[in-house]
């Protein structure tokens, strides 16, 4: 496998990511992940809850991360009642959305194993090469650079086990 080869991102729903423009590889590279994912239209829901949970600034500001980002149908697999009120509740979502955020920028090499998140729990990840799943989702396209982070998007939001 070439250099490129290995750091270019892989999987099935990369397909559904723009060609160019902000949103496109090239446009995410250059921008803090909050941002990138902001100009990436699979990932609008993501940044709708990241907005209400008031954590852009945090996460275009984090140095050297590793976001798992579900994708809009991800976020569609949860009960419409249960994701409002979880959009609702500020503190919930919070933790949550930090559940999907470690630090490093996990190279696919580097993803398999055990991972603790911002948010204090862990992260399972299993597979290799381009297929891995994060605690039972599938990563949908991964590999993603941003200026300040990697990012995995996913097809189910990850949930930190109730505390």
């Amino acid at each position: 496998m070439t250099a490129s080869a290995a750091s270019a991102p892989f999987g099935a729903a990369c397909s559904a990511v723009p060609t160019s423009g902000p949103g496109s590889f090239n446009g995410m590279a250059t921008a803090p992940v909050a941002t990138a994912a902001s100009n990436n239209p699979v990932l609008s829901t993501l940044v709708t809850a990241v907005k209400t949970a008031g954590l852009v600034d945090t996460l275009n500001t984090a140095q050297g991360v590793t976001v798992f980002a579900p994708t809009n149908d991800a976020f569609a697999k949860i009960p419409a009642d249960t994701l409002k009120a979880v959009l609702a509740d500020k503190a919930k979502l919070t933790k949550i959305l930090t559940y999907h955020v470690v630090s490093g920028k996990l190279s696919p090499d580097q993803l398999a194993g055990t991972h603790t998140t911002l948010e204090g729990g862990t992260l399972n990840v299993t597979g290799s090469g381009q297929s891995f799943q994060v605690n039972g989702a599938n990563v949908v396209c991964g590999n993603v650079q941003t200026a300040n982070a990697t990012v995995y998007i996913v097809d189910t939001v990850l949930m930190p086990p109730a505390s």
